[in-house]
């Protein structure tokens, strides 16, 4: 339209105030953007950055060690107690105990209600009040603490290596922990595998036995002389000195010197009758880093500390020590590295942000020409930059659930901007100044974006009630997806109007686009020259001279191929392609509106939506909790039978990681296996065993082999799934050992996917019914199950020493006596502390080894106790007082809410689903006959399946209610609401049908997220389309003078075509750059854009560990929207029609 046409102006014109503010006072709107571009870097610089968020979850522990007592008595004399205490505590939903040999683990899980310091406080109360209940003999008081997330290891760095002993490898890894420490960001390091020293003190047993001595005699003297006590304070002179009598020990000749006995002259030292030795402890685990002994270093970070920032510092320490410090053949490696997946997903989230804005520049620039698509595009990095600014202000960390959530984003964040400057766009085209298009074209759309971004904010708002430690997780999704949706809707509404106002352009005829050429062409020109330039300063050494090469010769390119290339098919797109395509659309829906096709139309969209959803659950789709992931690592568990000591099962575990180390040679050229860590003994427990990490007590019969592979784009496409089977054939052929194989899981601990919990309080029937149960599955043949285990060892070899009290009595002595004379000689009595320097060794007394482990001589040692009342020395033999007799007993007692259970539990096999066993197994069990007072229930994964399916239909319906509420608000009407959730309804036909042709798993967690998202699109489209058809509407009963009247039937069709004409390209454009913006999630396009610009390098490759979390999400909203935007287009407006016959039927 040329300039000096007479605009008409609008019939019926919208202005919104905010946008007019905005417009009117450009100039601080346009440094306020900035602003936010420096505030926004600088917050997303700052915040710390780390994997997993840090959560809160109300579980508090209970650990109480009584040595000497079997898992039975551990039960009764401890955990029953303190758990009748706890159990009257408000607020607690779950309580678990484990009793173990010496020790009980009682773990209380509260609701998410209660703050955690209000729970540590009631649980210490009620052991208080336990206190009284518990042996009076208890060494140790409970020990009541929290679960604390930042306590996990953030890294491991291993120091191995085959020519040096434990004890220097224990002195470099001293080194290092000291050194890290320091470090602000570290809270702690644990030395993992390093023996402590210790004073032994080895009696001789026929020694102390001829001179009379006891072991009370030998713990006496030790006592007495290594002590130091203040005397008080002495006047001398007018001053006060204060005396100190120091008598503590200050080497191992102090120690051999101590008179243990004398009488009659006769002066007995300890050295007469012991051996006394400074030497480690004895082994209760070993570790070792491809077959050689290491020493591991357990990193944990401090909470609210970078990540990154950590874990570059402790590199550079461990750089310096290699070189200035340590041997050349000490190695010092790296493992579990968290960092390294952090900072993986913070240049995913980087480069997807470029990719997102490229694809959403390439798309829109085809609808609106460049300088308009650079106004839409603006939208994504100044929504995240105000995103950043909120989330740093809020103390919230730079963690994967935040990542994934800003790339989940990436596509919607445009949408308001697409509506709002395309409707400008429009408006210019039809001859509008630009300030008066910018105020009428954001006032026609500003209440049906802020109602469609509120509707969107809606659908993730209930996934902010998820009150469960999965909810803990996701809660940062709808967190900083409300944050930067909410930024969008501001950047729409305040920044775009007032950028498109100074800057926008109707694109011009291809006359001018010769002109523009030329007078291009000397800049062109300049910086191809520049870019040739920094190239051969690269080539003569300048570091940085490809990287500003490339960013000259980059925007050289893209202002060559905008000129050359994008504006002349930006041109054939709108006047040709996309002409077309409006005008076929519009004969396809006035088809569509024509007589009963709306009802023919309406019948069908009805058909497709049932069969849609029978097609689906006809194909059965496999449903799990979590996807299926690629392993990074893989973990091979090791049981030998109970009591076996830790030597032999270190011998045992070694041939069988000599087994794995000959199978993976065959991947030595691939270079995928990164690491091979042996741990054997304390720490090994399977977690889905029933266990967990949290375990207490020794575990010498159990090891842990770690294979861990190179990150996933560096396996050169092998598929690891394939090892971790290739590895269960290897070590299948292993026997009399229980292994089992399994790879890391996927989201928060939820227990082993096949899990059958018994539960009764006869231990004896109970065990009976669990063996009869695990015999009744084994029988069924049901396929999948990798080994049905139970969590209950009955065959811990025991050897009672019953006690002949009478005898004892007779010859004088107690029972503590004789208790306390065969620990003492078995597993040793700390006496004392001898100190070097800051460090403390206990000195611990006992029997010679020859002695220790020979039962003959046990039994046989002689007590010598001294008679009160003559004053005579007499001597006992404990065989006069005592009986031997061998037994079996229970490894463990467990109990779930008061109730002993034992749990029958396993692995699933590669390729089977756990829901479709947990059918099986509830089939076969629904005549089970069980004695009364005896309970099955299928706990583990398959509960927590249960209870996140459960919230996620609840959040479904709140957020429908919610999109419901606010669209009746805005149109203040029942039919369009009506019209809008059913294009929600009918959306789900494009995820049914291609969740069932595509044979896909249905992931309860981030399908049902995907499906709620799903929700919140797609209303945007719909609201929009209706709001413009209800303002054209409007505007043709002013037109025809019709203020209350109907329109005609011609009329009313024409309203609703010119509505859907002028919709259809931002309906086109928010489901395309939608789409495009998921593509990172969905299908794990991975490009490195600041190694491309610095070294040529773009290493580029699809896939990763990240896209089998996030794919079933993003592939939701894709197949949904893609389906949505063809009901929107074509399927709405017939409803509109359909519904505004019905109401004028009803009205007349």
């Amino acid at each position: 339209m040329e300039e000096n046409q007479k605009i008409k102006p609008l019939s019926v014109a919208r202005n919104f105030g905010l946008s007019n503010f905005a417009l009117a006072n450009r100039t601080s709107i346009v440094i306020l953007m900035f602003l936010i571009g420096l505030m926004g870097l600088w917050a997303y610089s700052s915040m710390p950055k780390e994997n997993f968020p840090e959560i809160t979850i109300p579980t508090i522990y209970v650990g109480t060690p009584y040595p000497g007592n079997s898992p039975l008595d551990i039960e009764n004399l401890i955990t029953r107690p303190i758990e009748k205490e706890i159990n009257t505590i408000s607020g607690v939903t779950k309580i678990t105990s484990n009793s173990v040999q010496d020790h009980s683990t009682i773990v209380v899980e509260f609701d998410f209600d209660v703050d955690i310091t209000e729970a540590l406080m009631d649980v210490k109360d009620a052991v208080d009040k336990a206190k009284s209940d518990l042996p009076s003999d208890l060494d140790t008081d409970p020990n009541v603490f929290e679960m604390d997330f930042a306590e996990i290891p953030v890294l491991y760095i291993n120091v191995s290596g085959d020519d040096f002993s434990m004890d220097e490898l224990k002195y470099y890894g001293e080194y290092l922990k000291d050194e890290i420490e320091r470090l602000g960001e570290i809270s702690k390091v644990d030395l993992i595998g390093a023996l402590e020293s210790e004073v032994r003190i080895e009696v001789d047993k026929h020694k102390m036995e001829s001179l009379q001595i006891s072991y009370n005699d030998i713990q006496d003297a030790i006592k007495f002389e290594n002590s130091t006590i203040s005397g008080g304070d002495i006047l001398v002179d007018d001053f006060r000195r204060s005396i100190r009598m120091v008598g503590e020990f200050k080497d191992m000749e102090d120690i051999e010197n101590v008179i243990v006995k004398s009488e009659y002259q006769n002066v007995v030292f300890l050295k007469d009758i012991a051996d006394i030795k400074f030497t480690f402890e004895e082994p209760k685990s070993f570790a070792r880093l491809a077959g050689s002994p290491v020493i591991t270093l357990e990193v944990k970070k401090r909470s609210g500390e970078n990540l990154l920032d950590a874990t570059d510092k402790i590199k550079v320490i461990v750089k310096r020590a290699v070189k200035d410090k340590f041997p050349e053949n000490l190695k010092v490696e790296f493992s579990n590295d968290t960092s390294r997946v952090t900072r993986l997903n913070v240049d995913n989230l980087e480069n997807s942000i470029i990719s997102g804005v490229i694809l959403v520049v390439l798309v829109l620039l085809m609808f609106l020409g460049l300088r308009n698509a650079a106004f839409v595009g603006i939208a994504i990095p100044l929504s995240m930059l105000t995103g950043f600014i909120i989330l740093n202000a809020l103390g919230i960390t730079m963690n994967m659930m935040v990542l994934f959530s800003l790339i989940l984003a990436l596509g919607m964040l445009v949408d308001n901007g697409i509506v709002v400057v395309e409707n400008i766009y429009r408006l210019m085209q039809e001859g509008h100044k630009p300030l008066d298009a910018a105020k009428e074209g954001v006032g026609e759309v500003a209440w049906p974006i802020i109602s469609s971004t509120a509707t969107t904010l809606a659908a993730f708002f209930p996934l902010l009630l998820w009150n469960d430690i999965m909810g803990e997780f996701m809660k940062y999704l709808p967190m900083t997806l409300i944050i930067v949706l909410a930024s969008s809707l501001f950047v729409a509404l305040v920044i775009n109007p007032v950028l498109t106002s100074l800057f926008m352009k109707v694109q011009e005829g291809y006359d001018s686009l010769t002109a523009r050429r030329k007078k291009f062409r000397p800049y062109l020109i300049t910086l191809g020259t520049l870019s040739v330039i920094f190239f051969g300063t690269a080539v003569a050494g300048y570091k940085n001279g490809i990287l500003y090469g490339n960013i000259f010769g980059v925007i050289a390119l893209i202002a060559t191929l905008n000129l050359f290339v994008f504006i002349p098919a930006s041109f054939w797109f709108q006047r040709t392609l996309l002409s077309r395509l409006e005008r076929n659309y519009e004969k396809l829906l006035r088809f569509a509106l024509r007589g009963y096709n709306t009802l023919y139309f309406m019948a069908g969209i009805t058909f497709l939506l049932f069969f849609s959803i029978v097609f689906y659950f006809v194909k059965n789709p496999d449903i799990l909790l979590f996807p299926d992931n690629v392993p990074n690592y893989v973990n091979v568990y090791i049981e030998t039978p109970s009591g076996t000591d830790v030597q032999k099962t270190n011998g045992y575990t070694s041939k069988i990681e000599n087994a794995i180390f000959r199978f993976l040679e065959k991947y030595e050229d691939d270079l995928i296996i990164e690491s091979v860590l042996t741990n054997v003994g304390e720490g090994t427990s399977d977690p889905n065993s029933g266990e967990g990490a949290f375990a207490q007590g020794a575990t010498p019969n159990k090891s842990k082999i770690t294979v861990s592979f190179v990150e996933f784009q560096y396996r050169n496409g092998i598929n690891t799934t394939k090892i971790l089977e290739e590895m269960r054939s290897v070590v299948d052929t292993f026997t009399g050992v229980n292994i089992t194989i399994d790879k890391e899981p996927v989201g928060p601990p939820v227990g082993p996917p096949i899990s059958v919990e018994i539960s009764g309080e006869n231990f004896e029937e109970l065990i009976e019914i669990a063996n009869n149960a695990r015999t009744y599955i084994n029988n069924s043949d049901i396929e999948g199950i990798e080994e049905l285990k139970i969590d209950l060892d009955i065959g811990k070899p025991e050897l009672l020493i019953e006690i002949d009290r009478r005898a004892a009595r007779r010859y004088g002595l107690s029972t503590r006596q004789i208790q306390s004379a065969i620990r003492t000689a078995l597993f040793g009595t700390e006496v004392s502390k001898f100190k070097s320097g800051e460090d403390e060794y206990p000195i611990i007394v006992r029997l010679q080894d020859k002695y220790r482990y020979d039962l003959e001589a046990l039994l046989n040692q002689i007590i010598s106790f001294r008679d009160q009342a003559s004053g005579n020395t007499f001597q006992v033999p404990i065989s006069a007082v005592a009986n031997v007799k061998y037994s079996a007993t229970y490894a463990a007692v467990k109990r779930k809410d008061l109730d002993r259970v034992i749990t029958l539990y396993s692995n699933v096999l590669e390729g089977y689903n756990a829901n479709r066993i947990i059918e099986q197994l509830s089939e076969i069990f629904k005549d089970y006959k069980l004695p009364e007072g005896y309970k099955i229930n299928f706990t583990g994964e398959v509960e927590e399946q249960q209870k996140s399916q459960e919230f996620l239909m609840r959040a479904f319906m709140i957020a429908v209610f919610l999109i419901f509420l606010i669209i009746v608000s805005q149109f203040n009407t029942l039919t369009s609401p009506i019209i809008i959730m059913s294009s929600v309804l009918f959306s789900t036909i494009g995820v049914f049908l291609a969740y069932a042709l595509l044979d896909m798993q249905f992931i309860v967690i981030m399908t049902g997220i995907g499906i709620i998202s799903l929700a919140g699109v797609v209303v945007n489209n719909a609201i929009v389309l209706i709001d413009y058809t209800n303002l054209v509407r409007e505007r043709k009963r002013k037109e025809l003078h019709l203020d209350n009247g109907k329109l005609a039937l011609k009329d009313l069709i024409d309203v609703i075509v010119e509505g859907g004409k002028t919709r259809l390209r931002p309906v086109l454009l928010t489901a395309i750059t939608t789409v495009l913006g998921l593509i990172p999630l969905a299908f794990g396009f991975n490009i490195n854009f600041s190694t491309l610009m610095s070294r040529f390098d773009p290493q580029i490759f699809i896939g990763g560990d990240n896209v089998v979390f996030w794919q079933p999400m993003a592939l939701t909203v894709i197949f949904g929207l893609i389906f949505a935007t063809i009901v929107t287009l074509i399927i709405v407006p017939v409803m509109y029609l359909i519904f505004d016959r019905i109401s004028n039927k009803i009205v007349s």
